[in-house]
């Protein structure tokens, strides 16, 4: 875990963020993941992937399909998880195009315990008391921001993408359950 503050005052897990993103509403709080288009770990990788299957809405924001890839909260006490996860099928059509090792790597990814079709690409948490909010019944989206390696805070981030050298995702979010903590 990072114990940076964030901007909301709460300590950040590496590379999540409750904030608001200056190219859309500088009002309007929510989830923001960066994901390294460098990464070594197969997960984040296929994330990078997928990301480019996205659908160009507002300028150089890209919405992807929940067929794609979505992402999932879930509270557990204090925290808030997000996990990402694919169909499988979708990441071996995708994946086939590749030379590298991505498609080897994606039978040791663990399936996502909601659906046996989908694999869990990545999931990260941090600590806050930030609840996303529902809008007609669904979850308010996960923003994915894409960059290239190393670490990089998020007034950065958003410099490399005001500078188009990153690319910001909008995932549809699943509803997810509410873990309960076991009494004494």
């Amino acid at each position: 875990m990072n114990d940076l503050d964030g901007p909301s005052g709460t300590a950040d897990s590496a590379r999540m963020w409750i904030t608001a993103v200056p190219a859309f509403d500088p009002d309007d709080v929510g989830v923001l993941l960066a994901v390294d288009t460098q990464s070594q770990d197969p997960g984040e990788r296929m994330v990078c992937v997928l990301l480019n299957r996205g659908h160009e809405g507002e300028a150089g924001v890209f919405y992807l399909l929940p067929s794609d890839l979505s992402a999932r909260y879930e509270r557990m006490g204090d925290r808030l998880a997000v996990s990402v996860t694919a169909f499988r099928k979708v990441l071996v059509d995708d994946l086939a195009q590749f030379s590298d090792s991505l498609l080897e790597h994606l039978a040791g990814l663990a399936r996502d315990p909601a659906d046996d079709d989908r694999v869990l690409l990545l999931r990260r948490e941090i600590v806050t008391d930030f609840v996303p909010v529902e809008q007609d019944g669904e979850k308010q989206p996960v923003l994915v921001l894409d960059h290239m390696a190393g670490p990089a805070a998020l007034t950065e981030l958003f410099s490399r993408f005001a500078q188009g050298d990153a690319s910001i995702g909008v995932l549809h979010a699943d509803r997810g359950t509410d873990a309960v903590e076991a009494g004494p």
